[in-house]
């Protein structure tokens, strides 16, 4: 077997690092794979490629070759080197030590020998409506699982389906861990795990504020100034929420035990008081209010402009 100079046939140097190892490796195995390459010999040249890569990328098997390397045409090397390669009893020259140590054969043992490894971890996200952080939710997810052929890239990926339950109380960013339902381990490694990733669809009425829930309550003007009960949605039903005598604009109203459920508490509802005038008035409802604005001559809503002013 004739010596092969692995870092003349991937087109590198031998102090150049990993990192430009497997760029050479990737643009060569690409301009020779032979399900799409135009070159003469692309599946030898291919194979070529593929051994180079095999022993360069590993830290051992590469000193061991860079050694045989720098040797290569020392006479006594072979016979200096047998005794950690072969039977004593048996002489090699120097192809059937590099046959025996980076050969097809020892490829082989070396594939069969390697370690386990873990399947990759998949993540993806689930879109989840506040209504539905109330109570356990059951889901049907379809998400892919890819396949990876001996070079790292992605052959095919397998569809697959689970049914989940999405537990009371999530919140957004939360991650759900499902054990060994990730990427398929490798020569008999686990299998990785699939993490759903909680993302809490805006509400068009409630904002979110830790667990508790904020919503804007328009009321009249004479609701306001009388006082009234109104009916308020929650994620729920509806409650008839009574609005004091004399409340404000962004005056806050606190009903307790309607917010967001978590694993400790349930968070509270605030309704946020916004005072809505009517449309322009008609002829009697501008009497009306110039009425009440008669009444009123004492009141002034500037007041306190006038103190920052004196």
């Amino acid at each position: 077997m004739e010596f092969k100079d692995y870092y003349t046939i991937l087109g590198v140097k031998p102090s150049d690092d990993i990192k430009a190892i497997k760029t050479a490796y990737r643009r060569l195995a690409r301009k020779y794979h032979p399900d799409v390459s135009t070159e003469k010999n692309a599946e030898a040249q291919f194979k070529e490629v593929a051994e180079a890569y095999e022993v360069l990328k590993d830290d051992e098997r590469r000193a061991e070759y860079d050694q045989l390397r720098q040797h290569r045409n020392d006479p006594n090397f072979g016979r200096q080197t047998q005794h950690a390669h072969a039977n004593a009893n048996n002489a090699e020259d120097f192809s059937d030590i590099f046959s025996s140590m980076f050969g097809e054969h020892a490829r082989g043992q070396r594939q069969r020998q390697s370690r386990a490894m873990r399947g990759q971890d998949i993540e993806m996200e689930v879109a989840v409506f506040l209504e539905e952080t109330l109570a356990e939710q059951a889901r049907t997810i379809r998400y892919s699982l890819p396949v990876y052929n001996a070079f790292g890239m992605v052959e095919q990926e397998i569809p697959k389906t689970l049914n989940v339950k999405i537990p009371a109380g999530v919140g957004d960013g939360e991650r759900i861990r499902l054990k060994g339902q990730g990427g398929p381990g490798i020569d008999g490694g686990a299998n990785g795990d699939l993490y759903l990733i909680i993302r809490i669809a805006p509400h068009p009425m409630f904002d979110v504020v830790g667990h508790d829930l904020e919503i804007v309550l328009p009321i009249a003007p004479w609701e306001a100034a009388l006082g009234a009960k109104v009916p308020v949605p929650t994620l729920k039903d509806s409650i008839l929420l009574t609005i004091p005598a004399g409340s404000q604009t962004g005056q806050r109203l606190r009903v307790k035990g309607k917010g967001l459920v978590s694993k400790k508490e349930t968070g509270d509802l605030y309704a946020v008081i916004k005072v809505v005038m009517p449309p322009k008035p008609d002829e009697k409802s501008a009497a009306l209010w110039q009425q009440l604005a008669e009444t009123q001559t004492s009141f002034d809503p500037r007041k306190e402009w006038s103190k920052q002013n004196g």
